[in-house]
């Protein structure tokens, strides 16, 4: 007796395909870059994307576990206390997450001193740890159509409670309102107005842009230097005798300080019929 036997299948494989592998986009990562003699420490920009793909890295928690991989990887390399500046876009960052970034920095031996930012709250979260803020317009994010028209018009003002000491500077692309003494080796830019609420003491910049009707008022006037649009003076050699609030602005001769209270009522009669 025979069996029969079944004719073997023919089976054909494909080559297995190599795993589809997802390209990252640098500027979606944290990252270093060396600009003249200091490091820039780039976060990614926040996105309202809800794809996964185009919306990577964005929570904090990743954004720290990049950064201490980057440091512990040392491919800063950089000389013993380098000065830092941090790009933070549009990321929304608080006292807390800048003095965690700080701190790691520090256990490399890497100094942050300056924090670029769109956002107003970042801003001012930076001033109040210690650092230099240098604030722009908000910039074109991935979810903006790159047809869309920038404003044209001053960023809203902004406003902190707090004594800018020696090496802190602040830029703004608007008005810019202190509660509290701005020291000597200080600077304030603004692309507004800029108004302190206590003593005048550093380097003051309103106008930035150009607007020569921009304004900067004090309760105690006594700047390094002060300038308005392009306009550039001196502040007073000596302390006065008598303090009260004035006001610097533009004039026929250039740049001119007085009481506040007659750049007031000029104002007012100019606007009378």
């Amino acid at each position: 007796m025979s069996l029969d036997t079944p004719t073997s299948e023919l089976i054909t494989t494909e080559p297995e395909s190599p795993a589809s592998v997802l390209e990252v986009d640098p500027n979606l990562q944290v990252r270093f870059k060396r600009e003249d003699g200091r490091l820039l420490l780039f976060l990614p920009p926040e996105n309202n994307r809800e794809d996964t793909e185009t919306n990577l890295n964005n929570t904090w928690t990743e954004l720290w576990q990049q950064l201490k991989h980057r440091l512990n990887g040392g491919e800063h390399a950089e000389q013993p206390q380098t000065e830092v500046h941090l790009i933070a876009e549009n990321r929304l960052l608080d006292v807390r997450q800048l003095q965690d970034i700080a701190e790691a920095l520090n256990e490399v031996e890497l100094q942050l001193k300056r924090v670029k930012t769109s956002r107003r709250q970042t801003a001012v979260a930076a001033v109040m740890a210690g650092y230099s803020v240098d604030q722009d317009a908000e910039r074109e994010t991935l979810t903006q159509s790159v047809s869309e028209p920038s404003p044209s018009t001053l960023a809203e003002p902004l406003y902190l409670k707090k004594t800018v000491r020696s090496g802190v500077d602040i830029r703004h692309p608007g008005t810019i309102v202190i509660f509290g003494d701005v020291n000597p080796g200080s600077s304030i830019i603004a692309d507004g107005d800029i108004i302190i609420w206590g003593r005048l003491g550093g380097n003051v910049h309103a106008g930035a842009k150009g607007n020569r009707n921009s304004l900067i008022m004090a309760l105690q006037m006594e700047p390094k230097l002060i300038r308005i649009a392009d306009q550039v003076a001196r502040g007073p050699e000596t302390s006065p005798e008598q303090v009260y609030p004035e006001v610097a602005y533009i004039n026929a001769n250039g740049i001119r300080i007085s009481h506040a209270r007659e750049v007031a009522k000029a104002r007012v009669l100019t606007l009378e019929p």
